[in-house]
């Protein structure tokens, strides 16, 4: 069956548009399947980012059909008949097409200290991954850092987490748990710490 894409198209000293592409959709194609076939058959020029292709790093992170999702999880035979619109993420830089530049999440990470630091050194592998095995079974919430009892750097990312207004940026729509690939739910964490930060705005300490 032929579909078309609507591919956002844009690059320095261009006007935006929107260009169209025929492609023949296969079963199970996915939009980054197709976009790649339109690249290697037809657009050699037509930019776009993805790695892994299994749903896992995000790089292939776009806006289709005004819904922001991963083109290689997104299937076409599960989108609403007719033409699929393929845009670049919205609020980040563009650079080119539907590659956008992932700098400034970069640094929002390094300021907030984005990094699982253990609490205290695994005496094995086989120890290790028994914890994790056991926190494979917990509400999928409790991976956040913030949350997770085998991390060991809370206090030190809490004083980035609650400064300004980092947590009260989320208008809680959760997007971000609705793709998330390992089932998480940052908007659960977010409030969580929300709550956590107004006890300690009111100098509630728990016993």
């Amino acid at each position: 069956m032929a579909m078309v894409l609507r591919v956002f198209r844009w690059s320095p000293g261009s006007r935006e548009r929107l260009q169209k592409y025929w492609v023949r959709a296969r079963q199970g194609m996915t939009v980054l399947d197709a976009l790649v076939e339109v690249q290697r058959g037809t657009d050699p020029t037509l930019a776009f980012r993805y790695a892994c292709r299994v749903g896992m790093c995000g790089s292939c992170g776009m806006v289709i059909n005004g819904r922001e999702r991963w083109a290689c999880r997104t299937l076409l035979s599960r989108l609403e008949r007719g033409p699929v619109t393929v845009r670049p993420l919205y609020h980040f830089p563009l650079i080119r097409d539907l590659v956008v530049d992932m700098e400034p999440i970069k640094r929002k990470m390094l300021e907030s200290k984005a990094v699982f630091v253990p609490r205290r050194p695994p005496e094995d592998d086989e120890g290790f991954a028994a914890v994790s095995g056991r926190s494979r079974e917990r509400r999928a919430v409790d991976f956040t850092l913030q949350r997770d009892s085998r991390d060991g750097a809370h206090a030190e990312r809490s004083e980035a987490l609650l400064a300004e207004d980092v947590l009260t940026r989320c208008h809680t729509q959760a997007n971000c748990t609705a793709v998330c690939p390992m089932q998480l739910s940052p908007t659960d964490s977010i409030l969580a710490l929300r709550r956590r930060a107004l006890l300690q705005l009111v100098g509630f300490r728990p016993r």
